[in-house]
């Protein structure tokens, strides 16, 4: 694909540096992302270091469960990256200084996804018994959110007291996250030989399975912990809290070895649901998207989390499932590369809405408060997953572009990146002074991973990445 001349713009605000444009061969590309991942780091470890979370412009941190999130999120890619010293230094905290014996409220989802994940997918890449006795600690502490009426867990668990409630204002959970715990926790069952993680996760997936309130295979958002009914019928997303519930089905059955038949069948049934009821193209340019459905009336809304999709898709093709999908899968990664590249930032934001009529002269309306950029992932997955089964180089040169929006306009001199208000506003994008764990978790890595010449680095026919980008194995087979 010929490319337009990049524009020269005037330095952004936070990062007051001119636009790089470097060498685009893959071992620069390669170490163009190592020299991201090192300038987000040093800003973690001078200004954050244990913390959950940097603020890059204040130059201190946040704290959310108190865990070291950043770092936890970090361990994986810095192996990956051959980044020795780094992950040595982490490795330290994580002996002497990680505790999960701590009065403190967590998120099920979150520090399962996050801190399970990342402890577990670092045990398997080093080998090191640390990691998984840290990982067997922090399953044991999590599981008093499956005591319910239901056996549809509690969102939130006390770690150190072995409690566990459901958010204040609330008996409900939302569905992606007692539905995207599952790969963790039976991989936990898998190497401990005890059963229990396993069983209570696959409970909640047969519940899911049989409960009534779907149309055609999809799901609503909320799923209450007493009656372990749905409720708030009727509305149906890929976005925020539906999310990996479909990313999970396809997941677990690649994780098991292609054996649950239950699994399957709720994830083709649910990618018809898609096609029938949320799959529009916009007017201007014929791009296809994902919109939503509520109570039967359709909103051209796509929030830039669906943009898991096509990488899942693609996942679900390249293991024999129907060709459509991918079909599919690339025309919504086109989409999700519209999303960056229409905005003056080259970013994308975090919701667009998408014209239907062909009188429209733009394909996306951003609204004022959908204009933030979080430093997210699920574009670059997909990029990922695109690169690694079609060999299509335009994926990669999609991520260049990406990375180097991500320089220009959400660097932060000194160390760090920040996530946006406005990535229409490319003299002041409104720095938010926050770096989210999942920017060196998923973002960077998945960009290293999609500029690697060694397609067995994380190969996808041994390893499945959970919704935080921690690779687990896929399960051996079992003897016949």
């Amino acid at each position: 694909m010929r490319k337009k001349p990049k524009l020269k713009r005037s330095p952004a605000n936070p990062a007051n540096t001119v636009p790089q444009e470097v060498s685009t061969g893959t071992a620069d590309r390669l170490e163009a992302v190592r020299d991201a991942f090192r300038h987000a780091w040093k800003g973690y470890k001078d200004y954050a270091w244990g913390h959950d979370e940097l603020k890059p412009i204040s130059k201190s941190f946040g704290e959310w469960f108190g865990l070291g999130l950043t770092l936890i999120d970090s361990l994986d890619t810095m192996w990956i990256m051959g980044l020795k010293e780094e992950f040595a230094e982490a490795k330290n905290w994580v002996e002497k200084e990680l505790t999960f014996n701590k009065n403190v409220d967590v998120n099920l989802f979150e520090t399962t996804i996050r801190v399970l994940g990342g402890l577990l997918s670092t045990y398997h890449l080093t080998g090191d018994q640390l990691f998984l006795e840290k990982a067997k600690d922090l399953g044991s502490r999590l599981m008093p959110a499956f005591k319910t009426p239901s056996k549809i867990p509690f969102s939130d668990v006390n770690i150190g007291k072995g409690t566990a409630h459901p958010p204040r204002w609330t008996s409900d959970s939302t569905l992606a996250e007692v539905t995207s715990i599952q790969l963790e926790f039976r991989e936990l069952s898998r190497l401990t030989q005890e059963p229990q993680y396993q069983e209570v996760v696959n409970e909640v997936m047969k519940l899911v399975h049989k409960l009534p309130g779907k149309q055609d295979g999809l799901v609503p958002m909320f799923i209450n912990t007493n009656s372990g009914q749905f409720t708030h019928k009727g509305v149906f997303t890929l976005g925020a809290r539906a999310d990996s519930y479909y990313e999970y089905l396809l997941k677990q059955w690649i994780q098991g070895g292609k054996t649950e038949d239950e699994l399957l069948e709720d994830y083709l049934q649910a990618i018809e649901g898609v096609k029938k009821h949320l799959v529009r193209q916009t007017g201007p340019s014929r791009l296809t998207f994902v919109g939503e459905l509520s109570h039967n009336r359709f909103n051209p809304k796509m929030d830039h989390l669906v943009c898991f999709l096509p990488g899942t898709l693609a996942l679900g093709a390249h293991n024999g499932l129907p060709g459509d999908h991918m079909d599919l899968a690339v025309e919504l990664t086109e989409t999700c590369h519209q999303m960056y590249k229409q905005m003056e930032t080259g970013l994308s934001p975090e919701i667009v809405h998408f014209n239907l009529q062909s009188s429209d002269s733009r394909d996306v309306n951003v609204k004022p408060a959908d204009r933030h950029n979080l430093l997210r992932p699920e574009t670059v997955e997909s990029l990922f997953y695109m690169y690694r089964f079609t060999k299509d180089n335009k994926y990669r040169d999609w991520g260049w572009d990406i990375l180097q929006s991500f320089n220009n306009y959400t660097k932060v001199p000194g160390g760090g990146y920040t996530s946006i208000n406005n990535v229409r506003d490319p003299v002041n994008p409104g720095p938010r002074d926050k770096m989210e764990s999942f920017f060196l978790g998923e973002t960077l890595k998945y960009l290293y991973l999609l500029f690697s010449d060694d397609m067995e680095l994380l190969s996808l026919d041994k390893y499945v990445f959970n919704t935080e980008a921690h690779p687990v194995p896929i399960w051996p087979s079992p003897p016949k």
